[in-house]
């Protein structure tokens, strides 16, 4: 009796199932008299405990229809032979702990996946290791649910055939935590998912984006990796999401960007990194934002702000080394920009209180210049762009002339 399955039973008690703690698991190994995970489930009652041995297991189309607890011993192998989805969850108290599920199959007409959870609650997918896969974890209306420590590779080569690693679809109060996601097209993906928690995980090397949100509300994420992806995050036609204490990292290409937002109201972007991205943030119609203590480090441009973004505060923040630092399409500005520090910034401190005597703008003419015409780029470090740099900040026309900084650090921030 193995010490996992022992604490599983204490936990069941304590969760009032009505469960021996020393109830025998049901045990599936290629030599014992129940061979299939299919097998075990048909011969199980509410709250069983399956054992599966190590050993490699070609099943798919597992349908799990009541309340159990799942438990691979030392990563038995889940082989769906290339034929359909593997595992489905229909039931409410569901765990899935350690197993390596390989060989989803591929469909254009439905989303395949190593796990689909379909309308259950307080279910726990852990500990599992999904490779060559079409989608690994899908979400469809579940709720109450755990997904960590987690392990989901993919081999994606282009977006139109390729899945996402963990998939929520309308579903709400779900945590994804500690998981590795690497080479699908979105490395965590919502839609219409609301009130979730997304920690801690390390998403890397995906096509599209390391996380992808879309119609989705009142959710947090933080102290997450979104390295060398297509682009880091897309946060899209949402409201109330907050961004804390993650790191935006080499995400680079002609239109890549270590963060979107698209139409994004009454968030929080707190305590971030962003380094050395194309762009660190890409804005388009993204109002009423908080963006506190986030370090810009080494990016083509810190922030890029396209469309109509209104009542937006940047304050506190380091900008150290980009290319640009703040690039405007208009020459309107309703933001706030307080008390930031800008490498750029070559003005004095006379009376010693860490703040420069003369405001700092920001955007440079020649950031406008890049944007109608992007081929002008080649001519960044030449002595013509800093006198028409300098001719625009004397008498501002192109770039908003209340755009300013007027309380420039002239130290970095530390925290």
């Amino acid at each position: 009796m193995t010490l996992r399955f022992i604490i599983y039973s204490i936990l069941t008690i304590c969760l009032g199932f009505a469960q021996p703690i020393f109830a025998q698991p049901i045990v599936v190994c290629k030599n014992c008299q129940t061979s299939t995970l299919k097998q075990a489930i048909v011969l199980a009652k509410d709250y069983d405990t399956i054992l599966i041995k190590k050993g490699t297991y070609k099943e798919y189309n597992i349908e799990i229809n009541k309340p159990l607890t799942i438990i691979g011993e030392n990563y038995p192998v889940i082989d769906g032979e290339l034929k359909g989805e593997i595992i489905t969850i229909v039931s409410d108290h569901v765990v899935v702990d350690g197993l390596f599920i390989i060989n989803v199959g591929t469909s254009y007409t439905e989303d395949f996946a190593a796990i689909r959870v379909k309308r259950s609650k307080y279910f726990e997918i852990k500990n599992l290791v999904l490779e060559k896969l079409f989608f690994g974890i899908y979400l469809e209306k579940a709720a109450n649910g755990k997904v960590y420590h987690n392990k989901v590779i993919g081999d994606a080569v282009t977006e139109h055939n390729s899945g996402n690693a963990i998939q929520l679809w309308y579903s709400k109060n779900i945590i994804i935590e500690n998981n590795i996601v690497q080479h699908v097209r979105d490395g965590i993906y919502l839609e219409f998912s609301d009130n979730c928690l997304i920690k801690n995980n390390v998403s890397t090397n995906n096509l599209r984006y390391g996380l992808h949100f879309m119609f989705s509300n009142n959710d947090t994420y933080k102290n997450n990796v979104f390295s060398n992806n297509g682009a880091g995050v897309a946060v899209m036609f949402s409201k109330k999401i907050k961004m804390l204490s993650n790191t935006f990292k080499n995400n680079w290409g002609t239109a890549s960007y270590g963060l979107l937002l698209k139409e994004i109201n009454d968030a929080e972007i707190r305590n971030n990194i962003f380094e050395e991205n194309t762009i660190g943030i890409n804005i388009e119609g993204s109002n009423r934002i908080d963006y506190i203590n986030n370090n810009f480090i080494n990016n083509g441009w810190a922030i890029k702000v396209r469309g109509a973004c209104y009542t937006n505060k940047f304050i506190g923040n380091n900008f150290l080394y980009n290319s640009f630092d703040i690039s405007y399409n208009s020459n309107i500005n309703d933001n706030v920009f307080d008390k930031n520090y800008w490498s750029n910034y070559t003005g004095y401190d006379l009376d010693k209180n860490g703040i420069g005597d003369i405001p700092y703008r920001p955007v440079k003419l020649f950031s406008y210049i890049v944007n109608r015409t992007p081929e002008t780029i080649i001519l960044l470090r030449s002595l013509f762009i800093d006198i028409i740099d300098f001719s625009e900040k004397v008498s501002p026309v192109f770039t908003p002339d209340n755009l300013l900084d007027n309380h420039p650090l002239i130290k970095k921030i530390t925290w």
